[in-house]
């Protein structure tokens, strides 16, 4: 079996990880494709090097831009990829634009789309992702879904045939590359950090960057912790605190405290050493879960309801108030359910893979 795997985004860098890996032990042909759409070293190539991904075969090279324009350079591209190569199916990953342009240029080309990460869903149409989702699950032969939810999301849009209930392989890539983590990330001494002695902060999604409210409400309440808040700054969330003058030092005042993007390992570190996660990455949310570390979701929804349900992730928005609220709380779950399946999620794919070939 050939397969053309697409991918294009630090999530799905990691998504894409633990499958790589168990499609070459299968002996499967897998021509990778990077797209370029996180093309700096600290967003892309620290992940290859970091999880022992394959160099892709080919970087389209394609770079940040609009929306249309960015998925159109992708589509046009990935055409020519497809043509030459001929693969017996293609492998997208998550909700990106990278995951809709793979799925369109192959499903023009009459080749069968694998779809990780399916059935997920916000519910909240205003976001780029749950388009590009929707989209994706429509057009995929075999749909991997991460839970039950994702699942019965799937069947009341009337997708039934070829789903299948595998787990996340993001639950796959916590559980091989923690431990390594703690071996090998010098990050806490670096920065000076303690475990439980600060809270870790992640923002990119557009809905908080590009609306300078919701930004400067999240600043602020930052501001307003007296535990230190880690802020991994991610280049846009960069641009947008600078244009508005909220940086280090500005409004924000000595929290948050940025510092440039980290790589897996040291973000792992990061995560299971902080008293608190504050977020909108959806990816974060899991890991947070996963290791025991209590979430606060800077959105208004999430696809990760089952963490909300056992208690690890509260849900606030853009609200000032209601961040500090949440991040000020001292009761929390003891204890995870496996709802994420049981860490063998890439072998299960390249089972069915294999079968469907």
């Amino acid at each position: 079996m050939k397969v053309v795997t697409v991918i294009g985004a630090r999530p799905q860098f990691i998504k894409a990880a633990p499958v790589c890996r168990a499609l070459r032990a299968a002996g499967h042909a897998e021509y990778l494709v990077h797209t370029g759409q996180h093309y700096d070293y600290e967003m892309s190539q620290v992940f290859f090097d970091e999880l022992g991904i394959p160099q892709p075969d080919v970087n389209l090279e394609v770079g940040s831009g609009p929306h249309g324009w960015q998925t159109g350079q992708m589509l046009i591209r990935l055409e020519e990829v497809l043509l030459a190569q001929r693969p017996d199916r293609v492998l997208v990953y998550g909700d990106t634009n990278s995951t809709l342009a793979g799925a369109l240029a192959a499903v023009k080309l009459r080749v069968p789309v694998a779809h990780v990460e399916a059935g997920l869903r916000s519910f909240n149409r205003a976001m780029p992702e749950e388009h590009n989702r929707v989209l994706t699950d429509h057009i995929a032969d075999l749909l991997f879904c991460p839970t039950p939810t994702a699942v019965d999301n799937l069947r009341n849009e009337g997708i039934t045939r070829g789903v299948h209930l595998v787990g996340d392989t993001m639950y796959d890539a916590v559980l091989q590359f923690a431990g390594v983590a703690r071996q090998r990330s010098t990050i806490l001494a670096r920065l000076g950090l303690r475990p439980r002695g600060y809270l870790l902060a992640t923002v990119h999604r557009p809905a908080n960057t590009d609306e300078p409210a919701n930004l400067r409400n999240i600043l602020a309440a930052f501001a307003a912790l007296a535990e230190p808040v880690i802020f991994p700054v991610h280049p846009r969330t960069r641009k947008k605190i600078e244009e508005l003058g909220l940086g280090a030092g500005g409004e924000a005042g000595t929290n948050p405290r940025l510092i440039e993007p980290v790589g897996y390992l040291d973000m792992l570190m990061l995560e299971q050493n902080a008293r608190l996660i504050l977020t909108d990455s959806g990816g974060i949310q899991k890991e947070a879960y996963w290791l025991g570390v209590p979430c606060v979701t800077l959105r208004t929804e999430t696809e990760w309801v089952e963490t909300v349900a056992a208690g690890w992730n509260v849900v606030v928005g853009a609200d000032r108030a209601r961040i500090v609220e949440a991040a000020n709380r001292s009761t929390w779950p003891k204890k995870q359910s496996l709802i994420f399946g049981n860490g063998d999620a890439a072998l299960t794919i390249v089972r069915l893979l294999s079968s469907e070939a």
